[in-house]
């Protein structure tokens, strides 16, 4: 709307010279600036249609609501006004549907694009991105008891000295317009499917003839084109606000701090259209300090790839917690891939780290290599072999073993982060590479690859980054100790852990700690041809792992009361906060959790 201070300077266009030659030309019919070929000729009808006809190409170029308020605004200046205003209700800005407005004061309103010719340039109407109901100077005027109240136009087309109060929103504002020689004022609400969106105000000065019928039925003709253009930029934008808010939603709220590594998540929605979908990641503390790494993204866009990553990440993190092996993970998830309706393909990078000997297990279902970097300034991407995509159906997925050094960073990310319509994807790679050998620990840790990666701010698709930083783990946290291939083997291990607990000040453990670890020892013994090593971690709880060559995994059985046997994982079961077991390469880990003192 026009009035207002002068805390921002108007958008120029084109000068009073300019616009009067237009308007010279166009009368004698030669081409003016937004018709092509025959000009803007107001006073026939093919000239008005011509104009009209080319608004369709120079607004709504773009799904954002703003930019198509603000090519409405340039579009009318100076064809068809010396200056133009476009404010759009708050509640359309939000997302939501516009309508009359019925309550008591100024309709909440928002300056959303102006644009003017140099010799208007001291009216400067309410800045962009100012709300109507700032300023307490300020009155209703005549675009809000018409326009917005009741969705009708106005037209002033000879302004007499009390009109000028009428149609500025404060005093000051008017003796600008009074000024600068406006004589001529137009104001059409923008209505679109029936709904109210905002309105758009025009002007002309000195040396421009009075607005007519005729331009106020041209002016509600291109309101009601440059209505729905603005209305699809505000069903996108909720759309997308959806998308982007559920996709959010089924993304972790916070990553766990597990023993030795330090991990930092970024997940970079793109502004670009259909740019939001199916990326995720996923982070889970597992047993004895161990920690599950899952990068994914979903081929495919909107709501529909948003859903079946939810369902992708929850069967993903169900398996990871029954602390399957990596390789074993993306194979479950082929198959609950191939059982969706929707015949979705998905790439992953699942990764579990273990902190005892900083080794990261990794395997991959068509997905980016991940980038480490070795602390030490060198950086390259790790050799794992590529699977097929989740839900082709190929499988087994080969699995890698690699150690990295203290302070090392692996990086794992979506395609979002280098994808690219006009370079080569190894060539991005290696630009990804050099900018992430050129951020120091600090900057990789807190996301700044995201907006140094090669698809930068510009990136067409939404980009996940997950960062992992290997610390060093406190050493008296963690004792490990090889067992006896023998009968004694279990009392050796209570003693063991006696004297551990009692060195940690956890003596008030140590009954129950006996008690789970000559089960675990007493069934390697009998079912996993002896035990091989027994390692008990302090952390945020107390794990006791013991590990065998056997290749059956434990479970729970039920004992007859006449039974001697089969009870001693019912009562680790009762005792500790849970238990599990997990495969290995030479046979398989049994472990116990105890909750810790307060």
């Amino acid at each position: 709307m026009y009035g207002g201070n002068r805390r921002r300077r108007l958008t120029s266009r084109a000068t009073a010279g300019s616009s009067a030659a237009l308007r010279s030309a166009v009368r004698r019919g030669r081409p003016g600036r937004n018709g092509e070929g025959a000009g803007f000729d107001p006073l026939s009808t093919r000239g008005r249609l011509a104009w009209l006809n080319s608004a369709s190409a120079s607004i709504g170029t773009t799904l954002d609501l703003e930019r198509t308020a603000q090519e409405l605004a340039e579009f009318t200046v100076p064809d068809f006004a010396d200056g133009a205003a476009v404010d759009i209700l708050e509640d359309v800005l939000r997302g939501e549907e516009g309508s009359r407005w019925t309550g008591t004061g100024i309709p909440p309103t928002r300056a959303t694009a102006i644009s003017a010719i140099e010799s208007l340039t001291s009216l400067e109407p309410t800045p962009v991105g100012e709300t109507s109901v700032v300023r307490v100077e300020q009155h209703e005027t005549l675009l809000h008891r018409y326009c917005l109240r009741q969705g009708r136009p106005v037209l002033l087309s000879r302004m007499r000295e009390d009109d000028f109060i009428k149609v500025a929103p404060t005093r000051s504002a008017a003796d600008k317009m009074r000024a600068a020689g406006v004589h001529s004022y137009l104001a059409v609400p923008l209505i679109a499917r029936g709904l109210l969106l905002g309105s758009a105000d025009f002007v002309r000065g000195p040396g421009t003839p009075p607005f007519s019928s005729t331009d106020l039925a041209l002016a509600e003709q291109l309101a009601s084109q440059a209505a729905v253009f603005i209305d699809n930029a505000r069903l996108y934008g909720r759309e997308r606000a959806h998308v982007v808010a559920l996709q959010r939603s089924l993304l972790p709220r916070a990553t766990p701090v597990t023993p030795g590594l330090r991990v930092n998540a970024e997940y970079a929605p793109s502004a670009a259209q259909h740019g939001v979908g199916g990326d995720w990641y996923d982070v889970m503390a597992l047993p004895s300090g161990r920690t599950a790494l899952m990068v994914g993204d979903v081929m495919g866009h909107g709501l529909a790839a948003a859903a079946t990553m939810g369902r992708l990440r929850a069967v993903g993190r169900t398996l990871i917690a029954l602390d399957m092996a990596p390789e074993r993970v993306l194979a479950r998830l082929d198959l609950a891939t191939r059982d969706l309706e929707d015949e979705q393909v998905a790439t992953c990078l699942c990764a579990v780290y273990d902190p005892v000997d900083s080794t990261y297990t990794l395997a991959s279902a068509g997905h980016l290599p991940p980038l480490l970097l070795d602390g030490r300034g060198g950086a390259d991407f790790v050799d794992v072999p590529v699977g097929a995509p989740l839900g082709a159906g190929v499988i087994p997925y080969d699995p890698v073993r690699l150690t990295v050094p203290e302070s090392a960073h692996l990086v794992m990310y979506t395609d979002g982060l280098v994808k690219s319509r006009h370079a080569d994807l190894d060539h991005q790679l290696d630009l990804l590479r050099t900018a992430a050998r050129g951020l120091g620990p600090a900057a990789l840790e807190s996301g700044g690859l995201v907006e140094q990666a090669p698809a930068g701010a510009s990136r067409f698709d939404e980009a996940v980054l997950l960062g992992a930083t290997t610390t060093p783990a406190d050493p008296a946290d963690l004792r490990v100790w090889r067992l006896p291939q023998e009968g004694r083997a279990a009392s050796v291990a209570r003693g063991l852990v006696t004297d551990q607990l009692a060195a940690w000040g956890l003596a008030e453990l140590a009954d129950v700690c006996e008690l789970v670890v000559s089960e675990l020892v007493g069934n390697a013994l009998r079912y996993g041809n002896g035990p091989g090593e027994l390692r008990l971690l302090r952390g945020d709880r107390l794990v006791v792992e013991v590990s065998d060559t056997g290749p059956d995994l434990p479970q729970i059985q039920h004992a007859d009361l006449s039974d001697e046997g089969g009870r001693g994982l019912q009562l680790i079961n009762m005792l500790c906060r849970r238990w599990g077991s997990c495969r290995t390469v030479s046979g398989k880990v049994v472990w116990a959790e105890q909750n810790l003192p307060s």
